[in-house]
Formats: structure tokens, sequence, C-alpha cells
């Protein structure tokens, strides 16, 4: 799979907005025939960064990035950020989270 992480500084004005302001390209995204998960979360050290946990099977990040959507993201998400993205870009040989075993999670009694 391509696994990506995007990290996005956002506007101080737009940063309590950027779900809403990102909520069709994600809907968009999720709903593509190969994306596995398209996921944000907001930093608790910086409340101006999101940061965005993405996974697409291998054939299907091109896809992607030629996608109506992922255009449109292109034109319209940057007058809402800060600085450029910054970006993390793998090919991994899996297709789904690997559990963590050093805090594996025991039934209880």
């Amino acid at each position: 799979m391509i696994f990506i992480t995007v990290k996005f500084e956002v506007r101080p004005e737009d940063a309590e907005r950027w779900p809403e302001i990102t909520r069709a390209f994600t809907e968009a995204t999720r709903a593509e025939p190969g994306c596995l998960w398209f996921d944000w979360s907001r930093s608790i050290d910086n409340p101006n960064e999101y940061v965005l946990v993405e996974a697409f099977r291998d054939d299907a990040g091109a896809a992607h990035v030629e996608s109506d959507h992922f255009k449109a993201a292109q034109r319209e998400l940057p007058a809402h950020l800060a600085a450029t993205p910054r970006i993390v870009n793998v090919t991994i040989p899996q297709d789904d989270w690997s559990v963590l075993g050093e805090m594996a999670v025991k039934p209880s009694a």
C-alpha cells in the first residue's frame, strides 16, 4: 500500500474550521475505491497543525491525485494554509495496520 502522512500548518483564523473546510475533499477521497483510510488529527501541541494519515492500494495513488476533488483541493486549500504542507510518502508491503505487540491489551478475566 501507499502510506502517506501530511502535516498541515493552518492559518490561525481557519484552524477551528479546518474540518469543515476539508469536508468535501475528505468525503470524496474516502469514497475512492482504492482508499484504505483518510484520517485527520489535530496536534495537541500546536492547535494550528493538522495531521492527515492516509493509505491507498498501490494501484490507486495515481487515480487519487488525478481526481477532480484532489484538483479542487489543490486550488482551494492553500488559501487556508500558513505554510506548504510537509509529507512522508512510502510504499509498504501490507494492506492494514499492524498490531503494536509491545502494548498488547490482554482480555480481562
